[in-house]
């Protein structure tokens, strides 16, 4: 075979190869980016934008309830929605605000004040169940409303502190969502 044309053949096989390459990469993203927007459960709320100041009404100076959630795109075969309130920034470390979980999937919203109905809640780092609102001794803290779709309903008791509550819920996790909030005492 002439050099010529066993050059002329590896250049087109190799060209051939780098089209096939990239139009697979390019498919591939593609799915990488249906993957994400069939799976992006939204947690917002009417009363604070994401990473600004929660309102006092919500807060151990106000009223202490808590805030309107709204809950979006929840994973088609999602069986039960926990909601944990926590706050990374408490001098005692990780403090536990609000735990709810067997929420029902198709909840739209939880209201101000509110608990979705048939849904239980846990012991806060307070010692009691319900809403504990934001109550920093000093600086500003940073408040996580985590949302988290499962594949199964959870058999706990109501005395469930949030480290059982996340072992109850290792493995079943679908989808995940997260609003956050500051606040600051005056």
């Amino acid at each position: 075979m002439n050099s010529k044309i066993f050059k002329a053949i590896t250049y087109s096989l190799l060209m051939v190869c780098v089209f096939l390459l990239s139009s697979c990469q390019q498919n591939q993203q593609n799915i990488k980016n249906l993957t994400f927007k069939n799976i992006a459960m939204k947690l917002t709320s009417p009363s604070f934008n994401n990473e600004q100041y929660i309102p006092a009404d919500f807060t151990c100076d106000g009223k202490d309830v808590n805030p309107k959630l709204t809950i979006s795109e929840v994973p088609a075969n999602t069986k039960s929605l926990v909601l944990i309130v926590d706050d990374p920034d408490a001098p005692a470390g990780d403090w536990a605000h609000w735990l709810v979980w067997n929420i029902k999937p198709d909840t739209k919203e939880i209201a101000q004040a509110g608990v979705p109905a048939g849904a239980k809640e846990g012991t806060t780092d307070f010692g009691k169940s319900g809403w504990g609102g934001p109550c920093p001794p000093s600086g500003t803290h940073r408040y996580y409303f985590k949302l988290y779709a499962l594949d199964t309903e959870l058999s706990l008791p109501t005395n469930t502190r949030k480290k059982d509550l996340e072992q109850g819920m290792d493995g079943h996790v679908l989808d995940q969502a997260s609003l956050m909030g500051k606040y600051k005492r005056k």
